[in-house]
């Protein structure tokens, strides 16, 4: 059992907005909040003024956190982190997400990811060229079960698959996990990020995501234990081994995963 849950958080890309949008000359001497304020203008604009969230080809990735679950002869692993380091280039960020797909074929698992984070990373991997195999692999083994089907499991939309792919059903990370007893969002939402970002607080982003991620591997287990796949006594451990891991050394020290135990009732 090979277990790779993700999740992303995004900022405007303002290197492309500068390409895309107006004067390339006057948009050259905006400041990244400005161009950003015109890339939002044209997309409330396009959207009849339903929405300024932005495109995905227009998403600038600065956060990928994951919890990978590893459980089989030679190894039992539990662990969540963020990838690469809180400056770290956004390319490095997708290949160290790319790295982990390549060394262990997991079943990928998130909430809403065929819907934003895939479709975002295939444009920034489209536009940084780095290469991903194992990701776009469809021969073989991987033609009946790969990352691209919405109908595969290689890769788990919860969101998509609980809501019976039908779009009229689909409903919020934040509201399934609370439902459930799990903390849910805990002290940011995505249409914060930017404005976090701006003033430095990539780390914050960086907690956030981290929270996110858990809240989906629960929800994950529970939906393992519906379908089968685990057992109660089964459940009951792979639950109980995430908080004897967030209470361990290596984590007792990182404040937001505190607070993720302390606000978890079920």
């Amino acid at each position: 059992m090979n277990i790779f849950v993700f999740d992303i958080e995004t900022i405007p890309d303002v290197a492309s907005g500068r390409r895309l949008y107006g004067n390339p000359e006057e948009m050259a001497q905006l400041s990244d909040k400005d161009v950003a304020k015109v890339m939002f203008h044209y997309r409330k604009q396009e959207t009849d003024g339903q929405t300024e969230i932005l495109r995905h080809h227009l998403q600038k990735i600065v956060a990928i956190s994951v919890v990978l679950r590893v459980k089989n002869d030679k190894q039992d692993i539990f662990k969540v982190w963020s990838l690469g380091e809180p400056n770290a280039p956004e390319e490095e960020l997708i290949e160290r997400f790319y790295k982990g797909l390549q060394e262990y074929t997991p079943t990928l698992v998130s909430w809403n990811g065929s819907g934003f984070d895939l479709p975002v990373l295939h444009y920034r991997t489209l536009l940084h060229g780095i290469p991903a195999p194992r990701y776009w692999e469809t021969n073989g083994d991987f033609r009946w079960n790969n990352y691209l089907s919405r109908f595969h499991e290689r890769h788990t939309d919860l969101m998509d698959v609980l809501a019976g792919y039908q779009n009229k059903a689909f409903a919020r990370l934040d509201e399934i996990a609370t439902m459930l007893g799990f903390p849910g969002k805990m002290g940011m939402s995505g249409d914060q990020v930017w404005d976090v970002y701006q003033v430095g607080g990539i780390q914050d982003i960086r907690d956030y995501c981290e929270t996110d991620v858990l809240n989906t591997y629960l929800i994950f287990l529970r939906f393992e234990l519906i379908r089968g796949r685990l057992k109660p006594e089964e459940y009951q451990h792979e639950t109980q081994l995430i908080r004897d891991t967030l209470v361990s050394e290596k984590y007792k020290t990182k404040k937001h995963l505190q607070e993720f135990l302390t606000n978890w009732q079920a």
